[in-house]
């Protein structure tokens, strides 16, 4: 099976370019920068990424951050993510990025978005590896401190195609974005947001009819309330699903307890990304691989998890038919 999921075609929906910053290229950035960075060494990094929940990972999570300061910085993280993913057989992503987290550390905007965008570009002319980009808001900040960063985002609305809601779940409901996410719809965003990873499904009721939400990141406690599971697969809502994530922040003990499986046989849109791939151990192959041996999955649950991030994506119906087209020829050469 390994090697029939190193060669499956993919598309990976939900990915924090931040959470890609490899212990490697934090040393290499923070010698360039001349940052000082509490770790003498990669392993010290490495043995740091010891979480028990989702706080404590977000507090290194933007601790590594403070490397990241010009456009080249972000140009090399979004390209050593680009670069590798290509090798693993994904065809297309759609990325998160954090403005909050840099600009509250005086880096502009614009630099974020400049260095980003540059390497996607790079890898869809490279690496044949088409993108959008996904501006997320801190939940864990005020829904004026949104407001703001939907306002600097305004102007660039050719380069950034949706809007999502990351960091601290836990205190920081949906509701409280109400109005910026509606605001944003108003300008043309598409909308999505984390719910149901450590909130409860009432936070996914939320994202659902409150913030009007195009896709569900997560969604994982959705389980706990059939009748959102109802409408979750009436609406055809996808959940773009992190299984290394879930183990490694202890959302699940054991990845035999993940829901992926149940969320496939109750007829949902479930599919497989990576999270943040630096910091728990694994990118697109890896997760394939973690769920599928500890789920049991066969290649019939995998080509409908990868054809459930093809029609989950927001490529249009033509492209999407091309990658739909390239998974047909992939299982049929696999029969």
């Amino acid at each position: 099976m390994d090697t029939f999921i190193e060669g499956l075609p993919k598309v990976e929906l939900h990915l924090h370019i931040e959470g890609s910053l490899e212990p490697e290229l934090m040393f290499a950035l923070a010698q360039r920068n001349k940052i000082d960075i509490p770790f003498k060494s990669v392993d010290e990094v490495r043995k740091a990424y010891d979480f028990s929940n989702l706080q404590d990972f977000l507090d290194i999570y933007y601790q590594g951050m403070n490397v990241l300061q010009t456009e080249q910085d972000f140009y090399d993280l979004t390209w050593a993510y680009l670069d590798r993913v290509a090798k693993q057989n994904v065809m297309h992503v759609e990325i998160f990025f954090d403005p909050q987290g840099h600009t509250e550390r005086g880096v502009a905007f614009e630099t974020v978005l400049d260095g980003i965008t540059r390497a996607l570009d790079d890898g869809r002319k490279k690496l044949g590896v088409s993108s959008f980009l996904i501006m997320c808001f801190l939940r864990h900040l005020s829904e004026d401190a949104a407001f703001e960063t939907l306002k600097s985002a305004i102007p660039y609305k050719h380069r950034i195609l949706g809007v999502g809601l990351d960091s601290s779940e836990k205190g920081h409901p949906p509701s409280k974005f109400k109005n910026v996410f509606a605001e944003a719809k108003k300008e043309g965003f598409l909308i999505m947001a984390h719910a149901g990873e450590e909130g409860p499904p009432e936070y996914v009721w939320e994202a659902l009819d409150m913030l009007k939400v195009d896709r569900i990141d997560h969604g994982n406690r959705s389980l706990e309330d059939e009748k959102l599971v109802a409408r979750l697969v009436k609406d055809g809502t996808a959940l773009t699903v992190c299984p290394l994530s879930n183990l490694k922040l202890c959302v699940v003990k054991d990845m035999k307890d993940h829901p992926l499986k149940k969320m496939l046989n109750l007829g949902l849109k479930a599919t497989i990304n990576s999270d943040d791939p630096a910091y728990f151990g694994g990118y697109m192959n890896e997760n394939f691989k973690a769920v599928t041996d500890g789920l049991n999955l066969d290649k019939s649950d995998l080509l409908t998890i990868s054809r459930n991030s093809i029609h989950a994506s927001f490529l249009d119906k033509a492209a999407k038919d091309v990658l739909l087209g390239k998974l047909d020829t992939y299982m049929k050469k696999a029969a």
